[in-house]
């Protein structure tokens, strides 16, 4: 499923390259290899998925229009998917969402519709209830066969340049919230670079796949507190997504916010890239936390870019 979403995506995905920067080598012990999905169309990774979901379905089907929820990320993804193909798409979006990914969510042609996320209301039932009402097909930000392939195809250019580079063994830390990304990136290691370990990274006090992973079931967290990562604020691991992580990744690892923010100055500072929160927690496990990475290279898939001007402007005001 991976290889046939990769067919249908050729042409419209941009393969990103892998980014290194002696500065990050040495701060963090080894060679990093950033990949920038930051660069991705819609600014993050999530556009893999959302085409590979919209192209995959039946003509008669796709034209009735599409459904998704998400914090943004997503949303962007299946709005510009659906756009290509001349469909309607309707995404629900958190009321404390970050105002550009909203406004970039409309910009896109979708019908945006909010709800209260900090008052406890859930994307989930008012999404089905919206697709059963209209005829939209609800396609899910993780928990999704081909939004799994679609992400996997991140997974089969990291190997390619990989072995380009005459690498053989690392891991790769990727930014997990409900694990999409992560276990699609793995399944396609499998396949093409077993050599290659997928390991998540986690916000602190989101951390139930990291948890699960130890556990070996499926965690999830209860804590209504907020993190600044807020493309990966998930309540637990898929019901899809976690036996495959489950069988194929490595130890999770977590962060706090600040290395977070730190990671996002790095990332400008000596990639030239923009990285949101969410989206640099996989940089900022690769640099805070050597020792437990093996190896002598490290790749880190940074997966998303949508970050508002204030907090982007909080996370530069962290150099020194």
């Amino acid at each position: 499923m991976i290889r046939a979403a990769a067919r249908r995506l050729s042409g419209r995905v941009r393969h990103t390259p892998l980014l290194s920067s002696p500065v990050l080598d040495q701060i963090a012990g080894r060679r990093v290899l950033v990949k920038p999905e930051c660069l991705q169309h819609t600014g993050s990774f999530k556009y893999r998925g959302g085409l590979s979901a919209v192209s995959a379905l039946p003509d008669t089907v796709r034209a009735r229009g599409v459904l998704a929820y998400s914090s943004g990320n997503h949303a962007q993804g299946v709005a510009r998917a659906a756009a290509e193909h001349g469909v309607p798409a309707v995404i629900v979006m958190p009321c404390d969402a970050p105002a550009l990914k909203l406004a970039n969510t409309r910009a896109l042609g979708a019908e945006v519709i909010t709800y209260d996320r900090p008052g406890g209301e859930n994307r989930e039932a008012i999404g089905e209830a919206l697709a059963e009402e209209r005829g939209l097909t609800l396609i899910r930000p993780y928990d999704a066969p081909e939004v799994i392939a679609g992400q996997g195809t991140a997974g089969l250019e990291i190997a390619a340049d990989v072995a380009a580079l005459g690498i053989e063994t690392a891991d790769v830390l990727i930014c997990c919230g409900g694990g999409g990304l992560t276990s699609g990136v793995a399944l396609a290691l499998e396949a093409e670079a077993p050599g290659l370990r997928a390991r998540p990274v986690e916000p602190e006090g989101f951390d139930d796949v990291v948890r699960s992973l130890v556990s070996h079931r499926i965690e999830r967290n209860e804590s209504r507190a907020r993190s600044i990562c807020d493309a990966i604020e998930t309540p637990a691991p898929g019901e899809l997504t976690f036996p495959i992580m489950d069988r194929l990744c490595g130890p999770g690892l977590t962060v706090t916010d600040d290395e977070a923010l730190a990671a996002m100055a790095l990332a400008f500072r000596d990639l030239k890239i923009v990285l949101e929160p969410g989206g640099a927690v996989s940089l900022a496990a690769a640099l805070g936390r050597p020792d437990a990475i093996p190896g002598d290279a490290v790749v880190v898939l940074a997966s998303g870019g949508n970050v508002d001007p204030a907090l982007f402007a909080r996370a530069l005001g962290t150099l020194t």
